[in-house]
């Protein structure tokens, strides 16, 4: 069964007629006629009662209601992938790094609901590795987050660099490291840490590198808010390895120094060569990620449109020696 042949039907049956019908459907009589006589010839019965007026039988009286339905289920189904298409969806949403959600969307947001006032733009604050699993979920359209290739693995993901940004060392400003411009690794690794909680990125990112270095990182306190981290840090000896945006406001606290790291060879990455070559800082790549159907849809194509122009016009394609955020008002998640 054909849904030709159940629209073939039923303009039969509306109509009277297949002179008519095929009027209606804007096809040849033969057509209609060959669509009802292979519905018929499927179900093994007749439909209509061949004489001045096309009349139901029994048969085709028991049908027509089950045939309105398939065939308003399929214009429904259709409208709603025409109306996507055209960039008539109800909603659209975003799951972002907490840093990403406080500094860079607002204006994208502004733009975006201006253009496109009939979408409910939703917007949810998750750490990096939870916003790409319900992104592979289909819970979200967008994430922005730290990349995780283990999650953005497959031919269905689209995945697209924004920025890097530098790991530094947030420390009190009295604090021993606050006497280097650049904190040696030997020294940073004498110290106990505060670190973000298991599912965040950032913890991942650090653990990964003191594997690296072959050093212990002594950990001694999981949090999940910037301003948590700064808070603890004030108090004393404990420091914290965070990106350059998660210090936004930290860098106008005069009771809190922010420290680059120094180039180590744990930091160097292996040329095609198989030499050694010197990476100035360690850094984390944030990323926009979707998948390829959903580039397709107009809102989210120029959502992540919106995102990458706000990016350069940021200018966050400068070298990371140049790299500059603005000062905003930063919320206390990362």
């Amino acid at each position: 069964m054909r849904l030709e042949q159940l629209q073939a039907f039923l303009s039969v049956a509306e109509t009277g007629s297949f002179q008519q019908a095929a009027g209606k459907c804007g096809v040849s009589q033969s057509t209609i006629s060959r669509q009802v006589q292979g519905l018929e010839a499927e179900l093994g019965l007749s439909l209509f009662h061949r004489i001045a007026h096309a009349k139901l039988t029994l048969a085709g009286e028991r049908l027509l209601p089950h045939a309105r339905k398939i065939c308003q289920t399929w214009e429904n189904a259709s409208q709603e992938l025409r109306d996507l298409l055209a960039g008539k969806q109800p909603e659209l949403c975003v799951a972002a790094i907490h840093s990403v959600c406080a500094a860079y969307l607002p204006p994208v947001l502004q733009k975006f609901c201006k253009t496109y006032p009939e979408v409910q733009l939703r917007v949810t604050a998750l750490g990096s590795d939870r916003a790409l699993k319900v992104l592979k979920d289909g819970l979200v359209d967008v994430a922005i987050v730290m990349n995780n290739r283990y999650f953005t693995q497959g031919p269905e993901m689209l995945v697209e660099v924004l920025y890097n940004e530098p790991i530094e060392v947030l420390m009190a400003a009295a604090h021993p490291l606050a006497k280097y411009e650049s904190v040696p690794w030997q020294e940073l690794i004498c110290y106990p840490q505060v670190v973000f909680k298991d599912g965040y990125g950032m913890q991942r990112m650090v653990q990964e590198q003191f594997v690296r270095m072959g050093a212990k990182l002594q950990a001694v306190l999981e949090l999940n808010t910037l301003d948590a981290f700064r808070g603890v840090v004030r108090q004393g000896e404990l420091i914290a390895l965070l990106p350059h945006s998660a210090l936004v406001e930290a860098r106008v606290d005069r009771t809190l120094a922010i420290r680059s790291i120094e180039s180590n060879r744990a930091n160097s990455q292996v040329s095609d060569l198989g030499s050694a070559t010197a990476d100035p800082t360690w850094t984390r790549e944030v990323v926009l990620v979707t998948t390829h159907d959903r580039m397709q849809i107009p809102p989210i194509a120029d959502f992540c449109q919106l995102v990458r122009q706000f990016v350069q016009i940021t200018n966050y394609q400068l070298p990371i020696t140049n790299y500059q955020l603005p000062i905003t008002n930063f919320k206390d998640h990362e």
